[in-house]
């Protein structure tokens, strides 16, 4: 091997455990995001009753991504440049169309059925990456990969007990938004390798706020009276804006950023780990009674990733990363 591959080799390895670290990162501060809307609510537990679920969820979902939009704004003179550039718009529709279905569908389905069963049905996006990855590119996941996927999902969907299906439609629509979560990892894997990912990032949280309040538009025509009567009951503002800062803007960029470096499958076995935190700081906030399930999904989570990990030899990305 000559000494510029030797290079490549040796620097693509520290690369990819950065990037691991970082999405580690950002699934911690995913699960406290469970916290964080539970807390905005059960604050609008009358408002809800008043004005409906779907409206008051898609102005959250507009507004934590407001926030993420201005913050970009401010912050990089990139995602100001990113305005004139028709490829990042295009790029950033698909992306942030992606995560308005997912958030909107998961939430409102949310209301329906239990947390355990939401869960262990949105952890399902681990094992729709792998066959979309299959399906999408030339280079199928590792056979540890599967191993992985298969213990992340257990995992992840058994922390908080044996789920308990009915298949009513709070069931079928948690599953259609982690389908769209999963589109969601496969498609910024393709498209921060071809387009900047702070761009990508200012474009797609547009995207998404502008798509949420469409939606509150369409089927509330209460918006007028609904808004201040959101913002101004105690205990959302502070939640609202801990979504808009941690959720949005640094889950997602740090997302768009760190993902490339990594295999989308690899990367889905990660985010499996956001249960994990929601249900550490359910735990120490009293909001989730302690049980051994918690226990026995959080290792065999752990060990998935694990696995994963200590299997991935030091050229995997280049060959591997669609």
């Amino acid at each position: 091997m000559a000494e510029g591959e030797n290079q490549t080799v040796s620097q693509s390895n520290p690369t990819r455990r950065t990037a691991a670290l970082v999405l580690f990162s950002v699934t911690l501060v995913w699960g406290a995001t469970f916290i964080w809307m539970k807390q905005a609510l059960n604050a609008l537990e009358g408002e809800l009753e008043i004005y409906g679920t779907v409206p008051i969820v898609a102005f959250l979902v507009g507004a934590r991504f407001f926030i993420a939009m201005v913050l970009m704004l401010l912050f990089f003179s990139k995602a100001r440049e990113a305005v004139k550039e028709k490829e990042l718009w295009r790029g950033g529709a698909l992306l942030g169309g992606l995560m308005l279905v997912g958030f909107v569908t998961q939430m409102v389905a949310l209301e329906e059925i239990n947390p355990s069963t939401s869960a262990f049905l949105t952890s399902l996006y681990v094992v729709m990456t792998a066959m979309l990855s299959v399906r999408m590119t030339q280079h199928p996941p590792r056979a540890t990969l599967y191993w992985g996927v298969f213990l992340a999902t257990f995992g992840a969907g058994f922390i908080g007990g044996p789920p308990h299906l009915s298949w009513g439609w709070g069931e079928i629509v948690t599953v259609f938004s982690a389908f769209f979560f999963a589109l969601h990892i496969v498609f910024t894997q393709n498209l921060t390798k071809r387009y900047d990912p702070i761009g990508l990032s200012l474009t797609s949280f547009v995207v998404v706020c502008v798509g949420a309040w469409l939606i509150m538009l369409i089927v509330s025509g209460e918006i007028m009276s609904m808004i201040p009567a959101v913002l101004s009951t105690k205990g959302v503002l502070f939640p609202l804006v801990l979504l808009g800062v941690g959720g949005s803007f640094f889950c997602l960029l740090a997302l768009n950023m760190f993902q490339r470096h990594m295999h989308p499958v690899q990367a889905a076995i990660i985010y499996a780990f956001e249960p994990v935190w929601a249900t550490i700081f359910g735990l120490i906030l009293g909001l989730v009674p302690w049980t051994w399930w918690i226990l026995i999904g959080g290792s065999v989570l752990l060990g998935g990733n694990l696995l994963v990990e200590l299997t991935t030899p030091q050229d995997d990305d280049d060959k591997e990363n669609p």
